[in-house]
């Protein structure tokens, strides 16, 4: 199984505020599955984080693989922005990541599932 990290998933793991998703985020280490993460996520993640953080930013996404934005993400992305913008309020970061996960049959971890309406698109728990 190849699981797509949201950028709210990976901010709560860096931050350490919640404890289930840090049990979650230390059983999936465990097992064999792929981390994944967009080029989207890096993107919000590095734009806020603090000062004392950047270290600690660079080592996580160091333990993870970055699924690169290509052409046939991009299509689907803006098929669902398409779909999904007006009904929604999809924004293209979400499309974009959303896309990654369908594209790479990965099932992406997130707490806004709200962001993620688009049939198809699995879940982690």
């Amino acid at each position: 199984m190849s699981v797509l990290l949201d950028s709210d998933i990976v901010i709560e793991i860096l931050r350490s505020r919640d404890p289930r998703i840090l049990s979650e985020w230390s059983s999936l280490a465990a097992t064999a599955s792929e981390i994944l993460f967009s080029p989207v996520t890096a993107a919000e993640v590095w734009a806020g984080a603090r000062p004392n953080e950047l270290q600690t930013v660079a080592q996580f996404f160091r333990l993870a693989n970055c699924i690169p934005v290509e052409y046939n993400i991009g299509q689907l992305a803006g098929e669902l922005l398409s779909q999904f913008s007006k009904s929604h309020g999809l924004k293209i970061g979400d499309a974009l990541i959303a896309a990654t996960a369908i594209h790479s049959q990965s099932v992406l971890w997130t707490r806004n599932r709200k962001h993620y309406p688009m049939p198809g698109l699995r879940f982690l728990t």
